[in-house]
């Protein structure tokens, strides 16, 4: 059999310039290539008669030319090509453009099957650039064809013959899943699921196809957890917390009253906290509504017990904003906070690293600089992950390690549907901060099209004028354009244009990911400290600093982004007293972007957005390596998949209660699947 690991310019119709392309949709092996799922599926085997054909609908006709093909040349290189077809039924005008070739090959009196999108203007029916046979033949029409997830640079006609080529290759693919399995849940086999998900023979074939692969990847993930979780509470004892240091010390005390949904989740951290089970805790809630205060009375309870905490933050300029914060609140009570970031003198980190390891540092603030060996604490009692989607389950594991069993507390913004958060963090219990503080401004939020940029920009320039500042986000940092029509902007292209034309008596500043973090955290400091007016910049914001002086977020292509991902950016204004505004420009209208709009529009709360984001976008995205530390989903979809999930999770706790390790035979393959997935996709440490 043919090695999956093989490299995928060595498969037939790739070769060395290709293999650059496909590496861009995550493709470099063979097995990635047969493992690269159709996004949906064209039904070009259903004929209908021209006569019944609704305008704008995409089908399948077979029609006699009854006039030869005209060719009009438009200068030197542009043309457009016109045929007229005719069934029993009716007429309808067939248009190419800049195909003159075609000449050669549509012949008047010849029958043939078309299949494309029809258009009826003045009881005319047309249609444009249709994929056509002759009857004898189905290679474009006449099956079910993949749609696959492309970029600009590769064409579908030239990802499916890739992908039937490497089809070609592997011949009979090894079963993964035990018998017992897929006997008991009636699952065709691994090798057959994998060849008809790409080219269905129908649609009753595609469903079998894909509840298979969707049961694999779901059971693998489940297995995946509860084994995480059943090596993590192995009747660990973990610290029992001083029930004489009282929370309310603090809550009392602070310049601003707590909601009724964080001292809820303060009371669910104190109770864990004066249990002798080590604290697990995921902390979700929404941008803004005060996570990092649980956090800081978490750790007020933990020092005055006698033991240190280590906040883990994603970026610097985080962890900076992080130790003012903390050291404002708790600085009162004779708690030190050190900061141990990139970026220190080496003097600078040599006596914070003793302060740490002598105990004279209580909390201690850091991003993957804490991760470090040489980082020794004297006693530390709590681990606090900020932003967990941006830390791996490993790196987690290897800050507790640090500690005797420390508590855990994970803080995440990003809103995850409550019935799916206690699947996916199967290792965690959850608490949510389900309102936000009182103070907390409306973000006014509006949809527009590039019609409206200059009035768009004329607003922009007015709140300058009254002292704000604005976000530009751009969904890529260098120019580029895809099959479906106009290039994106680019943060850099957009941000020169801002310099020297609409803003130029501004002060604007780009920020992108591929900046050094020095680099990064200079610009983000600038633009706290009112430096710098307009801040044009790549998602690298979407965690990031309070600015209450930006009351202004632009979103270009906002159509690139998923709900969840624009709730995110949104939620970096309305920081400070300013009436604050989000305006999404959307380069292209059809249904589906007009009603994701529509949510961002009518609602700003983070969970409604995410059960929407999952409905219309799927779940690859949303729960993918990036997000949680947890293997990325290729078919599965956790919103149209809930009743598979449930059914795995049932299968998943019975075979981890009766086989904790997945050690027995017949659980071998399982446990080979589940090491394969979680190693390679998401660094867990199984």
């Amino acid at each position: 059999m043919t090695d999956l690991k093989m490299e995928i310019q060595y498969v037939k119709g790739v070769g060395p310039n290709r293999a650059k392309i496909l590496n861009k949709l995550g493709i470099f092996t063979l097995e990635d290539l047969i493992t690269y799922y159709p996004r949906d599926y064209e039904d070009r085997s259903k004929i209908k008669n021209i006569s019944d054909v609704q305008d704008g609908e995409k089908c399948s006709i077979e029609a006699t030319v009854i006039t030869g093909l005209n060719v009009r040349m438009l200068g030197r290189y542009k043309s457009i090509e016109k045929a007229i077809v005719k069934d029993g039924t009716d007429t309808c005008m067939i248009t190419w453009f800049n195909q003159p070739y075609l000449r050669t090959q549509i012949k008047r009196g010849e029958t043939y099957r078309f299949f494309g999108k029809f258009q009826v203007k003045n009881g005319v029916k047309e249609i444009n650039s249709p994929v056509f046979d002759i009857i004898e033949k189905n290679n474009n029409t006449g099956k079910i064809i993949p749609v696959y997830p492309l970029t600009y640079e590769i064409k579908g006609n030239a990802i499916r013959k890739v992908i039937q080529n490497g089809l070609s290759l592997v011949g009979n693919l090894d079963e993964i899943m035990p018998q017992y399995i897929l006997d008991k849940y009636n699952l065709i086999s691994y090798n057959e699921a994998i060849k008809e998900i790409h080219f269905p023979k129908d649609f009753e074939t595609f469903r079998k196809a894909r509840r298979r692969l969707v049961f694999d990847e779901l059971l693998t993930m489940q297995l995946g957890l509860l084994k995480l979780k059943s090596q993590n509470n192995n009747e660990i004892k973990g610290i029992k917390y001083d029930k004489n240091v009282n929370m309310s010390d603090v809550i009392n005390d602070l310049p601003f009253k707590l909601t009724k949904a964080q001292l809820n989740v303060l009371e669910d951290i104190n109770q864990d906290m004066e249990s002798e089970k080590p604290m697990n805790r995921l902390l979700q809630g929404d941008v803004g509504s005060g996570k990092t205060v649980v956090a800081m009375i978490s750790a007020y309870k933990a020092v005055k017990s006698g033991y240190q905490v280590a906040i883990l933050a994603p970026t610097m300029i985080l962890a900076k904003q992080h130790l003012n914060n903390f050291n404002k609140i708790l600085g009162k009570y004779g708690i030190v906070c050190e900061g141990l970031v990139g970026g220190m003198t080496a003097k600078q980190k040599r006596l914070a690293l003793e302060r740490i390891e002598n105990g004279e540092a209580d909390i201690i603030i850091g991003t993957h600089a804490l991760l470090e060996e040489n980082v020794i604490f004297k006693k530390l009692g709590l681990v606090v992950t900020d932003e967990q989607h941006r830390f791996g389950v490993k790196q987690r594991s290897s800050i507790i390690a640090k500690g005797e069993n420390p508590d855990v507390l994970v803080m995440t913004a990003t809103p995850i549907p409550r019935t799916l958060a206690l699947i996916l963090y199967g290792d965690l219990d959850i608490s949510i901060i389900d309102e936000l503080p009182p103070n907390r401004k409306h973000v006014e939020t509006y949809a527009v099209s590039r019609r409206l940029e200059n009035r768009v920009n004329e607003f922009v320039k007015k709140e300058i004028n009254k002292g704000r500042q604005c976000y530009v986000v751009c969904p890529l940092v260098e120019e580029s354009e895809d099959e479906e029509g106009p290039k994106l902007k680019s943060a850099i292209e957009l941000a020169e244009k801002y310099q020297n034309e609409i803003f130029k008596e501004y002060r604007v500043e780009v920020l992108h990911g591929k900046m050094k973090p020095k680099e990064k955290d200079e610009i983000m400091e600038r633009f706290k400290n009112k430096e710098i007016d307009i801040l044009v910049s790549t998602t690298v914001i979407e965690v990031g600093v309070d600015v209450p002086n930006a009351s202004i977020m632009i979103i270009e292509n906002a159509e690139r982004f998923g709900l969840a991902q624009l709730h995110q950016l949104r939620g970096r204004v309305g920081r400070g007293e300013y009436e604050s505004y989000c305006i999404l420009k959307c380069g292209s209208g059809n249904e589906l972007i007009k009603e994701r709009m529509d949510i961002m529009t009518q609602t700003d709360n983070g969970f409604v957005i995410a059960e929407k984001d999952l409905e219309l976008r799927g779940s690859g995205d949303f729960f993918g390596t990036k997000q949680h530390g947890i293997p990325e989903f290729k078919i599965a979809n956790l919103f149209q998949d809930m009743e598979a999930l449930k059914e795995v999770q049932a299968l998943a706790i019975q075979i981890i209660g009766q086989d904790m390790n997945l050690e027995k035979e017949e659980n071998k393959p399982l446990n080979k699947l589940v090491e394969k997935t979680f190693k390679e996709k998401a660094e867990i440490t199984i």
